[in-house]
């Protein structure tokens, strides 16, 4: 590899760079999580010496498919002589295919140990809440306060998941706009409102603002 064209890919990758507003080869080597080594093979055109693996993440990070950059940074590997691609790029491409497959199947297997754990928490709730709902439409007299304690696996989830409410339903509190969203009337911040519906928040993220009224 000549140095002209070392520095022709070197100059390649700074535009990739500077499209997504990456300053320089230490911070690509931070946020994509690859060696600055690996960054220079890619700089002197080494790609049939680079991970898949590597490829990838670094195809993620510039947001340029895998197959753009080896058009960009190995066009020998295309063999534009023949018909068929090179035996390097069919195994690089079968590696990329691979580890695609490896991420879906990981994603899936996530997914599903999640969904398991949830239900194992939700279990009881399950199977009572649908009883106690028919009885409670059966039976109008059934007194609601009843069926509060079928919430607590629901509310157990919740916690697990570390959402926690602003504020109870008919708390008096002061009110701030960041968390409560007034249902009517005229408040000023600090003024006194009463909690209609609580709102959520999960450690520093807002995810849903408590609804007030003025007291």
């Amino acid at each position: 590899m000549t140095f002209s064209a070392s520095s022709n890919y070197t100059q390649l990758l700074q535009q990739l760079m500077q499209q997504v507003d990456i300053p320089s080869f230490k911070q690509l080597s931070r946020t994509a999580g690859v060696s600055e080594r690996q960054l220079r093979r890619l700089r002197q055109g080494q790609v049939s010496q680079m991970r898949v693996e590597t490829l990838l993440k670094l195809s993620k990070i510039l947001k340029v498919q895998v197959s753009k950059l080896l058009e960009m940074f190995a066009p020998e590997l295309i063999a534009p002589e023949v018909d068929s691609p090179s035996e390097t790029l069919i195994t690089l491409q079968q590696e990329y295919q691979r580890l695609q497959q490896q991420l879906e199947q990981q994603r899936e297997t996530l997914k599903q140990e999640f969904q398991l754990s949830s239900l194992q928490v939700l279990e009881s709730w399950l199977i009572q809440w649908p009883t106690a709902a028919y009885l409670a439409q059966q039976n109008e007299q059934l007194p609601a306060v009843g069926l509060l304690p079928l919430m607590r696996p629901v509310e157990s989830l919740v916690q697990q998941w570390g959402v926690e409410a602003i504020a109870p339903v008919g708390a008096e509190v002061p009110y701030n706009p960041q968390y409560q969203q007034l249902m009517s009337g005229i408040a000023q911040p600090g003024d006194k409102v009463r909690v209609r519906y609580t709102g959520y928040r999960q450690g520093d993220k807002l995810l849903h603002r408590a609804k007030v009224s003025p007291v």
